[in-house]
């Protein structure tokens, strides 16, 4: 019998991706139309039958990638992305891209109070697949003895010499500028979490500034209520002028 062609390519998508990363991102469908031969609408409806199986997924503004998991985080404690990663069974591995002395921006030297800081930007990873790229500010004179070994194998936390009592994080989107897309293997322009993050001593001073984006189809941040409230409004929400 004739197969139909949608069918066919479906089968093709199914063994090209059925072992693949979760949250790699496929081509664009302009790219398989002309890979395959086919319009777009034939594309599409081969995509559609793939789906239903849940080996992929679609979001607006993004495009198809490999359906699983996401990587989920709790905010209901200070912790570090990698050991959150690895409580739910995945292999995390930290890749830095920067490390080096510099004046800091001026929010946080605001927040710092100082004028010279370590920034280190790096980028993490997931069973091998990017999902964040963070920057840390530190002042100069706490990072003054770390290397970038150091800091490719230990969260800073453990590395500077000061007692912590907490941290506050703001949570908001953004989109991927070409410098982040390329770093996270993700179009331009796709739609990230942005995390900004001012951790404190045990006296409430500022030690470190962080600002952490993620992928937005492969992470999800998690709070636990205590209890329900008069107000189905998300906890913390504020309006952005």
């Amino acid at each position: 019998m004739r197969r139909i062609r949608y069918k066919d390519i479906a089968d093709e998508l199914r063994q090209r991706f059925r072992d693949a990363p979760v949250g790699s991102v496929l081509p664009s469908e302009s790219d398989m139309s002309a890979e395959f031969e086919v319009s777009r609408v034939t594309i599409r409806r081969a995509l559609e039958l793939v789906r239903e199986d849940g080996l992929i997924a679609a979001r607006q503004g993004f495009g198809w990638y490999v359906a699983g998991e996401p990587v989920r985080q709790s905010l209901e404690s200070l912790g570090t992305i990698e050991s959150q990663v690895e409580g739910v069974g995945k292999i995390s591995e930290r890749k830095v891209e920067e490390f080096a002395f510099v004046q800091p921006p001026a929010r946080v030297r605001a927040l710092l109070q100082t004028d010279q800081v370590l920034r280190v930007k790096r980028v993490n990873l997931a069973d091998g697949e990017p999902f964040a790229v963070v920057t840390v500010w530190c002042p100069a004179d706490l990072g003054a003895n770390l290397s970038r070994r150091d800091v490719e194998q230990f969260p800073f936390y453990e590395l500077i010499d000061v007692e912590l009592r907490g941290a506050t994080q703001t949570i908001g989107a953004d989109a991927a500028d070409a410098a982040i897309s390329k770093l996270l293997n993700i179009p331009v322009g796709a739609p990230l979490l942005r995390c900004q993050r001012v951790t404190t001593d045990r006296e409430g001073h500022p030690v470190l500034v962080s600002e952490h984006l993620f992928s937005a189809h492969r992470t999800e941040f998690v709070v636990e209520l205590p209890q329900a409230g008069p107000s189905l409004t998300p906890s913390g929400l504020r309006l952005v002028d």
